[in-house]
């Protein structure tokens, strides 16, 4: 047994005891065949997996480690956290520094609530918005993923601004009955769900630099129309930045784009690592959650004192003067030699970066739109996945996902980067 491999006896193990041998789907690697890679350790910039074979990380645990793995500032906050108690289901002072510190860096937020992950927090503001508005019905756009609460697990409707059907089991279509499903960066579909159902709409929620239909970026027209309609038709704009907050910039995609949103959903960064997410926006609005208000929400783990001294670690290190210039850098650096690798072996390809969030595409322009990301080669990205994940490079198993650069990553770990991606292009030559 000395030579078999490790990941395959786990996974066997997994599947026995856990529902496809993972926690959550995209890491069984069924987009891209093969097993799954189980984490042993991690450090800076790498992990190793059960056979202790290294890999140089570009998830990130799906964004969070923008400082890379085991920062020695967020391990000896969270060490001297740990010593103090796990939990307590109390308030305590760490939970209003870090709500400071939020604040601070995100001016369209007046108050904010702390919950544990992205779906609840987006769930949250969900909720929030109907509560505030006295309304239903809700847009999101095609590709945009929030949290796998109900009304959101929703595809597109049959024409233009008609609403959702539910896309996974156990969710009723009268569930999803309210939420209008718009095409990305689609002007004039959005201006006429607004014509339709304008009086009737609590919310708009996107995000403005989509991460899970891989990179892409709502136009400036896009974003600003948005806040337009919203304005016009007295809606709520709601930003979910889980992915992009503090990891585009220091102000998210709302500081990219200079628009502000009504409600912004946080999550991934603003924990370190640690399961911590938040929702917030002007007092007006947040003034109307429990126990102020009439909108309930609670969450026994929320503002979790382990957590939140991971999350203001996290925040203090990347407030730092300079530190978002040289991660932009660094992550265009690798954008580019991408870009010139492929285009040395002839192979279609484009990519975009903002921040420490980086996507490319099996094409020759960038796509603007989910329907336009569907038409990748599923093949020969999955043939680029395992020619990297063999040179020890860890990038998203699925086609739909961005990726993440840390500050740990140095020049060397790039160049190993572009340099094993040209090896592989270089097989995946048209025939």
């Amino acid at each position: 047994m000395q030579n078999a491999d490790q990941n395959d006896i786990l996974f066997e193990r997994a599947r026995a005891v856990i529902p496809g041998g993972v926690n959550s789907p995209v890491r069984a690697f069924k987009a891209v065949g093969g097993t799954p890679r189980f984490i042993r350790r991690a450090e800076g910039a790498y992990f190793w997996d059960a056979n202790d074979k290294r890999y140089i990380d570009y998830i990130g645990s799906w964004g969070p480690m923008i400082l890379g793995h085991g920062h020695p500032a967020v391990v000896e906050a969270v060490q001297k956290a740990v010593l103090e108690g796990f939990s307590y289901g109390a308030p305590t002072e760490r939970e209003i520094e870090l709500a400071e510190a939020i604040l601070a860096l995100m001016p369209s937020m007046e108050m904010v609530r702390l919950v544990s992950s992205g779906t609840e927090a987006a769930m949250s503001a969900l909720r929030l918005a109907r509560g505030a508005t006295g309304r239903k019905h809700i847009i999101k756009f095609e590709g945009c993923y929030h949290g796998h609460a109900d009304a959101l697990l929703v595809k597109a409707g049959s024409g233009l601004a008609t609403f959702g059907h539910p896309t996974s089991a156990g969710v009723p279509p009268e569930v999803t009955q309210h939420t209008l499903v718009l095409e990305y960066n689609n002007i004039a579909q959005l201006e006429e769900a607004f014509a339709l159902h304008g009086n009737d709409i609590a919310c708009l929620m996107i995000e403005a630099i989509a991460g899970n239909m891989n990179f892409v970026r709502a136009t400036p027209a896009f974003a600003a129309r948005c806040r337009e309609l919203c304005t016009q038709h007295g809606a709520l704009l709601v930003f979910d930045e889980v992915m992009t907050g503090f990891r585009v910039g220091l102000h998210g995609a709302q500081g990219v784009l200079g628009i502000t949103p009504d409600l912004t959903v946080l999550g991934k960064v603003i924990g370190g690592g640690m399961p911590l997410a938040a929702f917030g926006g002007p007092r007006a609005i947040m003034e109307q959650l429990a126990p102020l208000g009439p909108v309930y929400q609670a969450g026994t783990l929320s503002g979790n004192p382990v957590a939140t001294a991971c999350g203001l670690a996290t925040l203090k290190e990347i407030s730092k003067p300079g530190f978002y210039e040289a991660l932009a850098k660094k992550t265009r650096t690798l954008v580019d030699g991408l870009k010139a690798a492929a285009a040395a072996e002839g192979q279609p390809f484009n990519a975009d970066s903002e921040g420490g969030m980086f996507g490319f595409f099996l094409m020759d322009e960038l796509p603007q739109n989910y329907a336009t990301v569907m038409t990748t080669d599923n093949a020969k990205f999955n043939a680029l996945f395992h020619g990297l994940l063999d040179r020890g490079v860890y990038i998203a198993p699925a086609l739909y996902e961005a990726g993440f650069v840390s500050a740990a990553h140095g020049e060397e770990d790039i160049a190993a980067t572009i340099e094993a991606a040209r090896q592989v292009f270089r097989t995946l030559r048209p025939l």
